[in-house]
């Protein structure tokens, strides 16, 4: 046989026990790190999943990598959000779609909330898809800035910011009433506006008192 025709060496693919393992961790860890964020451990997710954490750590030799085998694609579908925003026409109505998507995404899934905001989970991949997106969001900005309709002194900077305060609102009232973050939303977005107009349809009614007592009580202030 000559150099040319001989074979090339490829992955060989996995078993299908294993792959279907590989399969269940996955959905696994989509349930336990959307309810409970990226500190819970392979061990919470093999308990889950209903394997031995040692079949877990087969196929995923640290929480970083399943962390990147599962959220790589969702920062993806969020940069591809943001490049819809862009084309549309209005740019106000871009910057705002995107907002309000991306609002779902992250009140949806506590994990993925905080790998946008943070820097200390994942690897590579996840950086470069994270890193993808701020420059579509800068584009955002400036265009709703130069259409006239976003106030001037706002930067690109103050969005992730603002997505923290959406979800604190998200964790303090998940128990009570799960959508009312819609509410504080729709009260910043009119508060961007550089020209004042007709206040938005808020898209959720508030707490009443018993369910701001019950919030205050659940609440826990953050580990450091």
């Amino acid at each position: 046989m000559t150099r040319d025709t001989c074979p090339v060496a490829t992955a060989r693919p996995l078993r299908r026990d294993a792959e279907l393992n590989r399969q269940r961790i996955i959905a696994a860890a989509q349930v336990v790190f959307g309810e409970r964020g990226l500190e819970a451990t392979l061990d919470d997710i093999a308990h889950h999943a209903g394997l031995g954490v040692g079949t877990v750590y087969r196929r995923f030799p640290s929480k970083e990598h399943l962390v990147e085998a599962l959220f790589v694609k969702k920062l993806e579908e969020i940069s591809e959000l943001a490049e819809q925003a862009l084309a549309e026409p209005d740019a106000w109505e871009g910057l705002t779609e995107f907002a309000w998507k991306s609002g779902e995404l992250h009140a949806a899934d506590r994990g993925l909330h905080e790998l946008m905001l943070s820097n200390t989970f994942g690897q590579d991949k996840v950086a470069q898809a994270r890193e993808k997106i701020l420059p579509i969001c800068t584009r955002l900005v400036e265009r709703a800035q130069a259409s006239g309709q976003l106030r001037a002194d706002v930067r690109p900077t103050d969005f992730p910011l603002l997505q923290v305060m959406i979800g604190s609102v998200t964790d303090y009232t998940h128990d009570v009433q799960p959508g009312v973050w819609r509410r504080y939303l729709g009260l910043l977005l009119d508060g961007l506006r550089a020209e004042p107009g007709a206040p938005s349809e808020l898209k959720a009614p508030p707490l009443d008192v018993e369910m701001l007592d019950n919030a205050m009580c659940a609440w826990r202030p953050p580990r450091h």
